[in-house]
């Protein structure tokens, strides 16, 4: 009985130390965050177990996972209209409010591109299924949700131009007419990779001349732009956040353009971009977060800038430095061309600093731009709104982002 009892006490102990994450004061529903992390972490580290014995690919098998979760329970709208098709060979799924009493009737639109590191997820499961019929009959608009080809069947530029090639067919004027979309209201969306690709095909667009529509809004949350510095303010202020890692998200990174894993290290150095590598320094001042970034986010922390590094990893890829996959990266010219723009971005996330720099690049070309920052939210919640993954900060963060469409769109 004694023995029981300390075996016991050991594995509560052990338990409670594998579960417990040291969170700010601020953040909405610490133990419960703390609970979803803890078994995203079991999940991950047997997904990467499975990938080592041969079961599988960690990416797969993660999704296969992911998607269980997201089928428990995937509530669906009777306002919203729903139909899967293809825009020049590409998947995607259109939601149209019900409220649409004939052709005439002319309604504004949203692209919406769903993240999930490039590897994860789908327009058609629950997570983002409901948020895009959300979306259609709150804001009374025609949302098309891009089922991007995904790692690790398919990397870099597959997913780039996959998006690019459905926009600019929904872009054409025959197209929104068939969907009595008003070609003067159109925005794209989506959230961090998902973002990283809505970013990139803004760009992209904006500078193509044969454009007869364009966007008149992009809405980026919590995006990813970057993977020239790991070791920005955000970056190592939350380097074990939960949901998303800094380790996690370089692998992400590695595995959208199907590098080897032997960089993983080093570039959580931000040796691939030290000053020996003369491909990184003309991109230098785009992401020196000592001037883009303010103070309050600054705090004390310091460059991590390397002398000496391997810039082997920049020749074997090379996509690092692409803009079609870097959006940071993008000249003062492309920017001065970009839409009024919404950036959301959340205190516990990597990836905040991503968001504030391209924000302030942004702003620097004259381009309207609203921050909308959570200091109690955290990387994902925009999407745990319906149980088992229900969040007041997802309800929170969902509810300002459409009140921004709303009112701009």
């Amino acid at each position: 009985m004694k023995s029981a009892l300390v075996l016991l006490a050991g594995w509560l102990a052990l338990t409670a130390y594998y579960v417990y994450l040291p969170l700010p004061s601020t953040v909405s529903q610490p133990w419960y965050l703390m609970m979803l992390n803890a078994v995203f972490r079991v999940v991950q580290q047997s997904c990467d177990l499975g990938h080592y014995i041969g079961v599988g690919h960690h990416a797969k098998l993660l999704n296969s996972f992911i998607g269980w979760i997201d089928s428990l329970n995937t509530p669906s709208s009777r306002h919203v209209k729903i139909t899967d098709t293809l825009f020049d060979g590409v998947e995607v799924r259109v939601y149209q409010p019900n409220t649409q009493v004939s052709q005439k009737t002319l309604h504004r639109s949203i692209i919406y591109i769903h993240g999930g590191g490039w590897a994860l997820l789908s327009t058609k499961r629950g997570t983002y299924n409901h948020l895009c019929e959300i979306m259609a009959e709150s804001l009374d608009a025609v949302v098309v949700s891009i089922d991007y080809r995904l790692v690790p069947d398919f990397h870099f530029p597959a997913q780039f131009d996959d998006v690019l090639r459905a926009s600019k067919h929904f872009l054409l004027p025959d197209v929104l007419a068939q969907y009595s979309v008003d070609p003067t209201r159109i925005a794209i969306s989506g959230d961090s990779a998902g973002g990283n690709l809505a970013a990139a095909v803004c760009q992209e667009i904006s500078q193509e001349e044969n454009m007869t529509n364009r966007f008149k809004l992009q809405a980026l949350i919590y995006p990813v732009l970057q993977p020239f510095d790991f070791n920005t303010p955000s970056y190592q202020q939350n380097k074990l956040s939960p949901i998303l890692s800094r380790s996690v998200m370089v692998e992400f990174w590695i595995e959208y353009f199907n590098g080897s894993y032997d960089f993983v290290q080093p570039m959580l150095m931000n040796n691939h971009t030290s000053l020996d590598v003369s491909e990184a320094n003309t991109f230098r001042d785009r992401l020196d977060w000592t001037f883009l970034l303010p103070s309050r986010f600054r705090k004390d922390y310091k460059p991590v800038i390397h002398t000496v590094g391997k810039s082997e990893i920049i020749q074997n890829i090379p996509a690092l430095l692409d803009v079609h996959a870097v959006p940071l990266l993008a000249e003062k010219e492309l920017l001065r061309l970009q839409p009024k723009s919404y950036i959301m971005t959340c205190e516990i996330d990597i990836l905040r600093d991503d968001g504030l720099m391209y924000a302030k690049r942004l702003e620097k070309a004259g381009v309207d731009v609203t921050i909308d920052h959570f200091e109690d939210c955290f990387h994902g919640c925009m999407l745990f709104t319906i149980w088992p993954l229900n969040f007041s900060a997802g309800l929170h963060t969902r509810d300002s982002y459409f009140k921004w469409l709303n009112e701009n769109l």
